[in-house]
């Protein structure tokens, strides 16, 4: 049943992690919250890098993006209290792929106005949707409500570089040179 009712107070609990409610307004339901939204939006990007094909190197963009939603599957799990965590190998992984975009671009010498190709925009909401996850895992965590281990944490600010390393790349390959802010 897609239902039961028993939220109808407000309250929620941690899926197969304990029997205690909490808040659906909690630090706790904020950054579970934050990290569906994340997930879910990853899933749209999915799509879309499926559909155009973006590879780096023998990797597909859509696999890429389903090994982060696994990941962030994990962080969820350990935010909701199960005994799951992310491994610190999972952080180096991200790292891996970020130097290895990193040699394709030109260096970072100010920000950029998001847009470009429309998977490089979609890339762009998912790091802005990764770091506000990344914020609400980290406030729950120094509330006390949730103990993230430090490659969680790590993981959580290497994914938000990576998407944006990812939109960048997108926008080399298709030729699309980075508008930087005017600021006037």
């Amino acid at each position: 049943m897609l239902y039961t009712g028993k939220g109808d107070d407000g309250t929620t609990k941690t899926f197969g992690c304990c029997d205690q409610r909490i808040s659906k307004s909690s630090a706790v339901a904020e950054a579970l919250g934050s990290l569906d939204e994340v997930n879910s939006f990853l899933g749209i990007v999915k799509v879309r890098a499926d559909a155009v094909g973006t590879t780096l190197g023998e990797i597909s963009y859509a696999e890429i993006v389903g090994h982060i939603q696994q990941n962030l599957f994990i962080v969820q799990a350990e935010v909701a209290g199960a005994d799951k965590h992310i491994a610190e190998e999972k952080v180096r992984e991200a790292e891996t792929l970020i130097h290895s975009i990193e040699r394709e671009l030109p260096p970072i010498k100010t920000f950029f106005v998001s847009g470009g190709t429309e998977l490089a925009a979609l890339l762009d909401v998912a790091r802005t949707f990764a770091r506000r996850a990344e914020r609400r895992v980290v406030a729950a965590h120094e509330e006390g409500k949730v103990v993230v281990g430090e490659d969680t944490l790590a993981y959580l600010n290497r994914l938000s570089s990576l998407l944006y390393a990812m939109a960048r790349q997108v926008n080399h390959k298709s030729g699309i040179t980075e508008e930087p802010p005017r600021y006037q």
